[in-house]
């Protein structure tokens, strides 16, 4: 497309429909000459400026909502790469040449993401269609007063559906809220590693329901070894973090009697099949040997962990690597690996959230990985795992929750 000799400019200008790009800020980039001619303002008159410093809410009316309805609608976009049509808008426009003057407008805005060259929102699209006219019907040949009274109705029955979303929006939220409680108190403090130190870390997706069904677990074992888990369960909410709780406990008994990690997850295999949602949970389990510098571990479906080594090489330990939980109808073994490592190696396990990015290819999130511990793997595991987070999640969060496990070995 670089190559292609299109003037993607001058498409943009000539775009029949009113188009504007905004920063994830919500500051004007660019507006198309359809976007200056139905908003009344001049390009120099938004280019640099807030979206809601140049088009606020109607101060007169106290029930306005458009400015509230547009930036959550922004805000969403740029948090979550989602494409949003919002409902049918009232958004009244002071009238450029007679201040203090609004004028009545109703719009039809979609909002779509500009994704940039790492798969983050760069830009937010922002397309209006202005339907004042539609809604305000002067009257014609086929009944105007006919018309006006079925756009008023069309208005109302727009506005009835945006106060349900709302109220469906706040009860979200308060299940939001006791589920991240919920699993808070089920996902254990990193206990005593002997004298290895970790960290650990939860990271909820943003605007977003898809949270808490991931987790983490330690366990000390018997002759200088320790347990590391991470697993995701299919689903949100409070059911998620119910089922997640169950198979944490579940595995973190498991390893402390089974004869290596695939036993483990053989043992959570079995348990999750009496477990309604438990199906396409992923999980895996590693076993460290400090004493024979080894890592065992075993892969329910699950991204592989980084061994960043002494030298600061990463391998990804993927070579144990079985369906998720309840994927196969028949109970078959699973497999385990191992992997060695010296001392002054790091292990990280996580759950897709640190890796995964919408229409990007699974290698590019890990490759990604091993560059920023190549970059960072000196650190300790505390500023290790938060140094993790910053560099990959996006800015405005993650569409769905991560788990994070830092060891240094």
């Amino acid at each position: 497309m670089k190559h292609s000799g299109i003037d993607y400019e001058a498409v943009f200008q000539a775009l029949p429909g009113a188009v504007a790009l905004l920063t994830t800020d919500l500051v004007y980039a660019d507006t198309n000459e359809a976007y200056v001619q139905t908003s009344g303002r001049t390009r120099d008159q938004m280019i640099g400026r807030y979206l809601f410093d140049v088009f606020p809410d109607n101060p007169n009316d106290p029930a306005a909502t458009g400015r509230r309805n547009l930036q959550g609608s922004l805000l969403r976009v740029a948090a979550t790469g989602e494409r949003d049509a919002m409902a049918l808008q009232r958004y009244d426009v002071e009238c450029p040449d007679r201040p203090g003057r609004w004028e009545e407008r109703y719009w039809s805005p979609v909002n779509a993401p500009v994704l940039g060259p790492d798969g983050r929102v760069a830009l937010l699209l922002h397309r209006v269609e202005e339907v004042t006219e539609l809604i305000r019907a002067r009257g014609g040949r086929d009944g105007g007063d006919r018309t006006r009274v079925l756009e008023a109705e069309l208005y109302t029955r727009a506005r009835e559906l945006q106060e349900v979303n709302e109220r469906l929006r706040r009860a979200h939220a308060r299940e939001r809220e006791v589920a991240l409680s919920l699993q808070a108190a089920m996902l254990p403090a990193p206990g005593p590693l002997g004298r290895r130190r970790g960290a650990v870390r939860y990271r909820p997706a943003v605007g977003s329901l898809n949270v808490c069904g991931d987790w983490y677990d330690l366990a000390e074992l018997p002759g200088g070894r320790f347990g590391v888990a991470v697993g995701d369960v299919v689903g949100h909410g409070l059911a998620a973090a119910c089922i997640m709780g169950q198979l944490r406990s579940a595995l973190s008994a498991a390893v402390r009697v089974a004869d290596g990690p695939a036993a483990a997850l053989d043992a959570l295999g079995l348990y999750a099949r009496s477990v309604d949602g438990a199906e396409s949970t992923t999980a895996l389990q590693t076993v460290i040997d400090c004493n024979s510098r080894t890592v065992v571990y075993s892969s329910a479906g699950h991204p592989p962990p980084a061994l960043l080594h002494a030298d600061g090489t990463v391998e990804f330990l993927d070579r144990a690597t079985d369906p998720p939980l309840g994927a196969r109808l028949e109970h078959v073994p699973r497999v385990q690996a191992e992997a060695a490592f010296s001392e002054g190696a790091t292990l990280v396990l996580y759950t897709d959230g640190l890796i995964e990015r919408r229409r990007e290819d699974i290698d590019t999130g890990l490759h990604r990985l091993a560059e920023c511990l190549g970059r960072h793997g000196r650190a300790d595991a505390d500023t290790l795992a938060d140094t993790l987070l910053a560099e990959l999640i996006p800015p405005g969060g993650n569409t769905d929750d991560t788990a994070l496990v830092v060891i240094r070995l």
